[in-house]
């Protein structure tokens, strides 16, 4: 892993928000999946890291955004975190799986990734930890390899030409798009080694 993306190690992550502003507006929902080679060569999903998260003291919450995810942030069964108690335990069990993969750092996956990016930081930010795992910048997003790939941009249709199944009713849940991102990511970097070691690069 360490050779194959320059000291990186890709961690595909998806958050669930109320709204676009990243310090203004509640990050509701964080998940992240660690990748790892099998015993073939193949790149896949490890392990799902997934936390529901109560808004940051004034946030903001948009009500278009909250019809649109579907999440109610203060209904009575949603059992969720502080970010002071989630964030800091994701980023452990990221540090944990960069120093196993004999990685530098991580580096963010995902659909549309800066946006991703910009609320995992906002909330690292809040928490003031300083030992940040993630690559501060650069990103690795799943919009442009599907496009490059698969000629599509839209997640359930990249994962449709992938041969992904993707169930629409359970989208826009941070597990779910994580964990879909992940495979369509998988995906296309298997896709290329076997254009690779089959002579068709």
């Amino acid at each position: 892993m360490a050779e194959r993306f320059r000291g990186f190690l890709p961690v595909v992550v998806d958050v669930e928000t109320a709204g676009f502003n990243a310090q203004s507006d509640a990050l509701l929902e964080v998940a992240a999946v660690i990748v790892g080679f099998d015993q073939g060569g193949r790149l896949r999903p490890t392990r799902t890291l997934s936390y529901h998260l109560q808004p940051f003291e004034g946030a903001n919450l948009d009500p278009a955004a909250l019809e649109f995810n579907g999440i109610d942030p203060h209904h009575p069964l949603r059992i969720a975190h502080k970010e002071q108690e989630a964030i800091p335990e994701l980023l452990r069990e990221v540090r944990a799986a960069v120093r196993a993969a004999e990685c530098k750092r991580a580096v963010l996956v995902g659909h549309n990734a800066n946006f991703d990016l910009s609320f995992l930081q906002a909330a690292i930010e809040r928490c003031n930890i300083k030992r940040n795992p993630f690559h501060p910048f650069s990103t690795f997003d799943t919009v442009s390899l599907a496009a490059l790939a698969f000629g599509q941009t839209v997640l359930a249709r990249a994962c449709a030409s992938a041969g992904i199944e993707f169930d629409n009713a359970e989208a826009h849940s941070a597990r779910y798009d994580t964990e879909k991102t992940a495979e369509l990511f998988c995906a296309v970097v298997n896709r290329w080694a076997a254009l690779e070691a089959s002579g068709g690069l």
